[in-house]
């Protein structure tokens, strides 16, 4: 079972997360994308809009009760499923059957101990579900700071176990909700980015360490441990499925929010290519987190000589974007008539 939860989802709308503007901001084998996105190159702050968004694509199936609380603060589904494991006996059935927000600390802190010594693969996974459920409300993100469990689960980052690596990530994903626990969490930011580059295009594991990252990059306090990775998120915008281009668009929206990240999100190498989403036929929901990318750093303020460095810069994303040959210039106009009215407002915005 699995609490996947959601927020910041709704376009034009503004929500606060630690006091900061939100908005709502991929088959191949390990190493496949990092690869990928090498090919490709060789062939202030007013306004801005940026994304929270936690939880992930679970391998449980979940239900919940209309008009509660896992509902409102939930994007997927909440399964219970059977353990199977006979450690300390019937008590870990109970544990790991017991709804997430009855769980005592003593219980929690039982949970994080048998992560730590069970030595069968399911079992942890099981485990770690609970655990991620439970980090879905507040008061337990606090306990299991304060349990030691932040390390404990980001220990199983480098677990030889595919779908424990999944499920560390997705509880992580939940506890980073937390402004204290995030502190904490910086430390995996760099590996989550190596686990992201390496690892199967579009893969459950590639996908939840970008969800994380959108937590981690919904304040300004972590985002310069991304700069690096700025290329390699332009390069899964334009290869991955539609449920990767929007989870890397959530980070690229949040970093773009940051005038302090502009000027690197703009030297950063893009693919050419990047530009052939500004069309029509471009999921709307791609699209409109494109434009507001765009729109964010269509505000940008640097000086005269850089940006004449950036015109010469031919794989900037500057280039890309606003070079003269750039074929943006001619597909914006067209996306005026586009039938969603706000596709028309953040290309009207963008214009002018």
């Amino acid at each position: 079972m699995f609490i996947n939860t959601n927020m910041g989802d709704d376009y034009g709308a503004t929500s606060k997360l630690f006091n900061t503007k939100v908005l709502l901001g991929l088959v191949a084998g390990a190493g496949f994308s990092y690869g990928l996105y090498k090919l490709i190159f060789s062939g202030g702050n007013r306004g801005k809009k940026r994304e929270f968004r936690t939880g992930g694509d679970a391998a449980w199936n979940i239900s919940m009760q209309p008009g509660s609380l896992l509902e409102r603060v939930s994007g997927l589904p909440l399964v219970h499923e059977k353990s199977d494991l006979t450690a300390n006996g019937s008590t870990t059935d109970e544990l790991l059957s017991k709804s997430p927000n009855s769980l005592e600390p003593q219980q929690l802190d039982m949970l994080l101990s048998l992560l730590q010594t069970h030595p069968d693969p399911s079992a942890r996974i099981q485990v770690l579900v609970t655990l991620g459920n439970s980090a879905a409300f507040s008061v337990n993100q606090d306990y299991i700071r304060k349990m030691g469990g932040l390390q404990i689960i980001g220990n199983l980052l480098s677990d030889p176990a595919f779908d424990v690596r999944v499920q560390a990530l997705n509880a992580l994903n939940n506890l980073s909700m937390n402004a204290t626990n995030q502190e904490q969490l910086k430390v995996y930011v760099r590996q989550v980015l190596g686990i992201i580059e390496t690892s199967h295009l579009n893969s459950d594991l590639q996908l939840a360490g970008l969800r994380m990252l959108t937590n981690m990059s919904a304040t300004n306090n972590y985002q310069y441990m991304m700069k690096s990775s700025i290329t390699l998120f332009l390069s899964l915008l334009v290869v991955g499925n539609l449920t990767l281009q929007i989870q890397v668009l959530k980070i690229l929206v949040n970093l773009s929010a940051n005038p302090d990240m502009v000027e690197d999100i703009l030297r950063s190498q893009a693919p050419v290519s990047l530009v052939l989403l500004f069309d029509s036929c471009t999921n709307t929901e791609v699209l409109l987190r494109v434009l507001t990318f765009v729109g964010n750093l269509k505000d940008w303020t640097t000086s005269t000589h850089v940006t004449e460095i950036l015109k010469h810069s031919k794989d900037s994303l500057y280039s890309v974007l606003y070079g003269d040959s750039s074929e943006l210039h001619q597909k914006l106009p067209l996306l005026l008539s586009h039938p969603d009215g706000e596709v028309k407002s953040q290309v009207a915005k963008i214009m002018t």
